[in-house]
């Protein structure tokens, strides 16, 4: 648990700061192994197993082998809210909700060495996710923008990322409606994670997406040096 699943975590995006989520319902023709396979040949190497509208079974299958895909090369594999379902496939962790099992008792049934994961849409949740430092190890901020993918969810802003740059006590994944042309903001605002889902699921080779994304990235980095 705590520093070595941090680390662990972090050292995955040495070369790629996306963390990668699978969303069959954006590319509907195609299967979450081959959306899953192409992230990971465009240099991801976390991913999120995010199926909810498929039967149990189902689920089991397509992680069985995303587990055994993510291990070859060499990165990590987390499941969206299914305690039980990481359990079965021995996924690297899980991301959970604010309505999800307690993060306290998560770690209980996983054990040290998974990595938990844990939304935030507040400052109020946020500051709740530093009192649990030593049982979680990354927390999500978002939605930064308005999103399919959370239809009900308010957007959180700019702002909201800012803070956690600014007070969070844990490493940070942005998310939520970030699309190459608001990525550069997300970036300015401190994240230095961000996760990208539809457009990048979608997308007709998500190489060249990946390129596009992190050339906003690269530009950051060298306005930083040489200011």
């Amino acid at each position: 648990m705590s520093t070595h699943t941090k680390h662990k975590f972090l050292e995955a995006f040495q070369h790629v700061p996306i963390y990668g989520i699978t969303s069959k319902k954006d590319a509907p023709h195609r299967t979450v192994y081959d959306i899953v396979r192409d992230m990971l040949e465009s240099g991801i190497r976390v991913v999120q197993y995010r199926e909810k509208e498929t039967t149990g079974l189902e689920r089991y299958k397509e992680c069985l082998t995303l587990r055994k895909l993510t291990y070859d090369y060499g990165a990590l594999l987390l499941i969206d809210d299914f305690v039980d379902l990481a359990l079965a496939v021995k996924a690297d962790g899980v991301h959970i909700g604010q309505d999800d099992l307690p993060p306290e008792q998560v770690r209980k049934l996983l054990g040290p060495k998974a990595i938990i994961g844990l939304s935030t849409h507040s400052i109020e949740q946020l500051e709740r996710a530093n009192a649990l430092v030593d049982c979680i190890d990354y927390i999500g901020v978002g939605p930064v923008f308005t999103t399919k993918t959370k239809a009900n969810a308010s957007a959180v802003g700019l702002e909201y990322v800012q803070y956690a740059r600014q007070h969070s006590q844990l490493p940070f994944v942005a998310i939520g409606g970030i699309k190459t042309n608001t990525i550069q903001s997300v970036f300015d605002a401190g994240a230095s994670i961000v996760c990208v889902v539809s457009e990048l699921v979608s997308a007709r080779s998500m190489e060249d997406k990946i390129h596009e994304l992190m050339e906003s990235k690269h530009k950051l980095m060298e306005h930083t040096f040489y200011e």
